[in-house]
């Protein structure tokens, strides 16, 4: 470790001393008793192995400032994400819209009401869930009000890790032609992955007056390895433990899941089980520990001037065929109900209904890009997007170190690739946007990213 801390040493001090930093932790943990988010199904959170956190990232360079949060969360609806950037602007310490707000996507999280849902609450259940989303925006603009106060002369680092033991692409060829999903371990049925993993770790390391001030990680894998009835930031609660173990209890850990719609934990190779607080940890440690080797290839990073842009997108709806919304009323009051509908039913009558609701109406979709000078740019796309897309988009980057956030600033739900639409199977089948969505989305990230490396400083 010894070494790792002179390597930095040297990095860093090559770097432009014109950047400030500011990180803040806000402890986000439910009350018992609220629903829990993930699955098809109701349940009550009825205890916490590890807390929750909103952790926030506040950069100034050249006096424009912007944001980062990421929220131990499984998702974060449209309407708290203007919420959070209103009490922000309110704030007075950086315009909301400069902020980047995305979620985790653990799935031993909190459900957060608002807008439409599928979870049917009721009593106890449905008001701690409600008074807990009322509460969240509040929440959010405190870390960024804290990070905020907390600036400091900082340098920044950046490197790109591989970890490709982790991540599988969870759709497969099956031998009967179509495609399959997380269609088990050792299933003989099973041709081959019907898409790609991507193995890429960046590490954005930020330190100030000697001294670790946060360490960014971006991966692009489910957090879904835990369930049960606990709270818990899933395996980025262990990278985090484990990279301030060695880092010291003052550096914050910022994890933000890469584009990993498709992509999971699951290795169908073989038979050993893959679910608890155990595989987490594991999954934890072994990113952990190829974010420790990255930084031994720290690169200074030079803090020219930061820039914010965001595009809105209008996506189009997937076609609802005549019968579709008779049948889909039938099978969505069965929700909660045990064995009382198929998994994909429900899958397919809620977003029929979703897709009903908005009579037309495109889903509005932000792409915001973030720069720090000519070298780093962190891009948010607000879904669960397939790997393919968000790949597409770093290798269009013109920025050497593209850092892409899914769940950020909202969600549209799952936004595949166009192949995957025809192919079926439990993503495209779920989502409400309509084919072509993704590639209006790498499309809007690549203007943004070739528009801002190419803006004069």
């Amino acid at each position: 470790m010894r070494l790792i801390g002179v390597t930095l040493a040297c990095v860093l001090a090559a770097s432009a001393a014109e950047l400030r930093v500011g990180t803040a932790a806000v402890k986000i943990t439910p009350p018992q008793g609220a629903a829990m988010s993930g699955y098809y199904y109701n349940r009550a959170a009825a205890g916490v192995h590890d807390d929750l956190y909103a952790k926030a990232v506040v950069l100034e360079s050249n006096g424009q400032k912007a944001g980062m949060v990421a929220c131990d969360v499984s998702g974060l609806p449209r309407e708290i994400i203007d919420a959070a950037r209103k009490a922000i602007d309110a704030g007075g310490v950086l315009r909301g819209a400069d902020v980047m707000i995305s979620a985790t996507h653990t799935h031993t999280g909190p459900v957060i009401l608002a807008g439409r849902t599928r979870y049917n609450l009721q009593g106890d259940m449905l008001r701690i869930t409600q008074e807990y989303a009322e509460s969240l925006p509040v929440k959010i603009a405190e870390s960024i009000r804290l990070a905020a106060a907390a600036l400091q002369p900082a340098r920044a680092a950046a490197a790109i890790g591989r970890e490709p033991s982790l991540a599988f692409n969870r759709r497969y060829h099956m031998k009967d032609g179509t495609v399959g999903w997380n269609p088990g371990k050792l299933n003989p049925n099973i041709v081959r992955p019907a898409g790609p993993v991507d193995p890429s770790v960046p590490v954005i390391y930020f330190e100030g007056a000697g001294k670790p001030l946060a360490t960014y990680v971006n991966y692009a894998m489910h957090l879904d390895t835990v369930g049960g009835m606990e709270y818990s930031a899933d395996y980025a609660y262990t990278l985090s433990k484990l990279l301030g173990a060695v880092k010291g209890p003052g550096m914050l850990t910022v994890f933000t899941i890469g584009c990993a719609g498709n992509v999971n934990h699951v290795d169908v190779s073989t038979r050993a089980p893959q679910k608890g607080h155990g595989e987490a940890a594991r999954i934890g440690a072994v990113l952990a520990a190829e974010v420790l080797k990255a930084m031994k290839r720290l690169e200074p990073v030079e803090a020219g001037r930061l820039r914010v842009r965001s595009e809105m997108l209008r996506l189009p709806l997937p076609v609802i065929r005549p019968g579709d919304e008779e049948w889909a009323r039938k099978v969505t009051p069965l929700f909660g109900k045990p064995n009382a509908a198929p998994f994909m039913d429900l899958v397919r009558a809620f977003k029929i209904m979703d897709v009903v609701a908005r009579k037309g109406e495109p889903i509005e979709a932000e792409v915001q890009v973030i720069t720090l000078g000519r070298q780093l740019a962190w891009v948010g796309l607000p879904g669960e997007i397939f790997t393919e897309l968000g790949m597409a988009i770093r290798n269009a980057s013109p920025f050497e170190f593209t850092v892409i956030a899914e769940l950020a600033n909202g969600s549209v739900g799952y936004v595949p690739d166009r192949k995957a639409y025809p192919e079926g199977a439990y993503e495209p089948e779920s989502a409400r946007c309509g084919a072509g969505s993704g590639e209006m989305m790498v499309d809007a990230a690549t203007r943004l990213l070739v528009a801002l490396r190419a803006a004069k400083d």
